[in-house]
């Protein structure tokens, strides 16, 4: 995998924590540089843990699924970019309504809620992990490099969020979901292709 391959991948990687970083940074009327913070060393963490363990899983069965590997890689990319299009493009639920606890409390976060949020925007990466176990990838480099674009992203959100709002969201997860599909399809492709 090209460095310019893996920035990407990483971009992709990050979009769901740079929403949910940039929503809770509409939310604060204060302490937005701890906010900023914590929530990029969460989201960071959280997104290099995770293709971590998704490469030490695909690893124990590489052996076994190296004849299919790249449809593997392929499918679990393509499955990630398609989950974050839909979820881009589906409209969503009143902000109340999704969050009813947060209306009236705006200004803090509890450490469960950081937790909750930081795995919930990595269980993609944990995915694309796997594919790390069938590709020529310096599983180090990628992990370091996804963690630290998720916190460099995540970081910025909150402060962008609490600036201008949520406008950047939709496109930020549109474009990260299509460069997932991208690269899943290169991926694919060079090795249908190969001898």
């Amino acid at each position: 995998m090209t460095p310019w391959t893996l920035v990407l991948l990483a971009l992709g990687l990050s979009a769901d924590a740079f929403a949910v970083a940039l929503g809770k940074g509409l939310q604060l009327r204060a302490h937005v540089l701890r906010t900023a913070l914590v929530f990029g060393a969460a989201f960071g963490l959280a997104q290099a843990i995770m293709p971590l363990l998704g490469w030490l899983l695909g690893s124990a069965f590489a052996e076994a699924i190296a004849p299919f590997d790249h449809w593997i890689s392929f499918g679990l990319l393509a499955l990630v970019g398609g989950k974050m299009l839909w979820e881009a493009l589906t409209p969503d639920a009143p902000a109340d309504a999704q969050h009813p606890e947060h209306v009236h409390d705006t200004e803090a976060f509890t450490v469960r809620e950081v937790v909750l949020l930081a795995v919930a925007t990595s269980i993609d990466a944990l995915a694309v992990g796997v594919s790390f176990a069938f590709l020529d990838v310096n599983v180090g480099v990628a992990v370091a490099a996804i963690g630290l674009v998720t916190f460099a992203l995540s970081f910025v959100a909150v402060f962008v969020g609490y600036r201008i709002g949520t406008r950047f969201r939709r496109p930020a997860e549109i474009l990260g979901g299509l460069v997932l599909i991208g690269i899943g399809t290169q991926i694919l492709i060079e090795h249908l292709t190969a001898g």
